[in-house]
């Protein structure tokens, strides 16, 4: 029953449910129980020791106050050199960078800065749990294309054209993606970038899984194509997933000045700043690139062999099958074979075997389950031999 006392917004948005299979798993484990837990979306790996540094002596130093709402100047000249760098930014212009409570926040930041009532905004899934209910918070209708394993999970240029209509104003884009692993050819994206530019368009590039890669895959920035790219896309990052920074609360969006600006206002509105000191541990990340890249890389060992871990034990289950992933930290494999619905399995899952997986229902693909590997082989290892258990006694 809807409460008299709610917003319209506020009865219609739905909670997170990443976030409730997480906080339902740590309860269980609280209250004793043994749970192998796939469901957080967050590196089991502490943030290196530098950037801990950096952060603390900032706090020694007094650093405590408000920071300007865009972010403290030393950090956003550092992104605008390295965005430039990387052909996103054209000039090396502070201005077009903001720095966030979160990447989370920059995502609803862009949305909200871009779209409201009568806007429709382009949605592939399986989708990361918080676009539609972001896109939806801003007054605007989500429209959803699906793209199966059949397809690598990637959407076409020719599917998002053949959902466009005139009210269509964003397309939102996740390479590598949450909650499947995949990661868009060049080719692929600029299709999508060229007809963005040809409908006039805005496309979000969710890009907080940038740097975790593997077999040797490269990511792709859609803002760096063409210089109507880099005016048309808006970048959006943060420290939480490449540096193990997720506490932190830090996000990147990196857009054209006037959505800069934009972006910049409502931020001074809304949190008015990031965590001042949280920003000078960021900026230690930035500065000390070559010292980072290497606690990501050590990182990416890890990830890298429990992916395959992961994987090769989900394909060896009957009734399951996974592709696999080449970014990020999931595996989304598909259980629609054991005739159960997708929430129906994970649930039961938890109840039955304390196995803890985010349904694909909650990513707009039913048939479907989300598991993390950014936790322990002991926990991988375990959850598996869980796993093959429970779907022979529902097969």
């Amino acid at each position: 029953m809807k409460s008299n006392y709610l917003s319209r917004l506020a009865n219609n948005v739905s909670p997170s449910p990443t976030l409730a299979v997480d906080a339902k798993a740590k309860a269980l484990k609280a209250a004793g129980e043994d749970v192998c837990g796939f469901g957080a979306g967050e590196p089991d790996f502490d943030t290196p020791d530098f950037i801990k540094d950096a952060c603390a002596s900032a706090l020694a130093e007094g650093k405590t106050k408000y920071a300007p709402a865009a972010g403290i100047p030393d950090l956003r000249k550092a992104l605008a050199d390295r965005y430039h760098q990387d052909g996103i930014l054209p000039e090396a212009n502070p201005a077009q960078v903001v720095i966030s409570p979160g990447g989370k926040y920059s995502c609803y930041l862009a949305i909200l800065a871009t779209c409201g009532p009568g806007d429709e905004v382009i949605i592939p899934a399986p989708f990361w749990v918080s676009y539609p209910e972001m896109v939806k918070l801003a007054g605007a209708q989500p429209k959803i294309i699906l793209a199966g394993d059949d397809q690598g999970f990637k959407v076409t240029a020719a599917q998002i054209e053949d959902a466009l209509t005139p009210a269509t104003k964003l397309i939102i884009l996740n390479s590598p993606s949450n909650p499947t692993g995949c990661l868009y050819e060049k080719s692929e994206m600029e299709e999508i970038v060229e007809l963005a530019c040809k409908r006039d368009l805005l496309v979000m590039s969710d890009e907080i899984y940038e740097y975790l890669l593997y077999d040797g895959t490269t990511h792709y920035r859609p803002g760096s194509f063409s210089a109507e790219a880099a005016d048309r896309v808006i970048t959006v990052s943060g420290f939480s997933k490449t540096f193990s920074m997720t506490g932190w609360r830090l996000g990147i969006l990196v857009a054209n000045p006037e959505i800069a600006k934009a972006v910049a206002s409502l931020q001074s509105q809304t949190t008015s700043n990031a965590t001042t000191f949280s920003q000078y541990g960021a900026l230690a990340a930035v500065q000390n690139w070559t010292s980072a890249m290497e606690a990501v890389n050590e990182m990416l060992i890890h990830f890298d062999r429990r992916r395959l871990m992961l994987l090769n034990g989900l394909n060896a289950i009957d009734g399951v099958s996974c592709l696999r992933s080449q970014g990020a930290f999931y595996l989304f494999p598909k259980i629609a074979d054991l005739a159960m619905s997708s929430e129906n399995f994970s649930n039961q899952l938890l109840e039955d075997k304390k196995v803890a997986v985010v349904s694909g229902h909650a990513f707009g693909a039913d048939g479907y389950i989300r598991l993390s590997y950014a936790t322990s082989d002991e926990i991988i290892e375990k959850g598996l031999s869980r796993l093959n258990a429970f779907c022979q006694e529902i097969s």
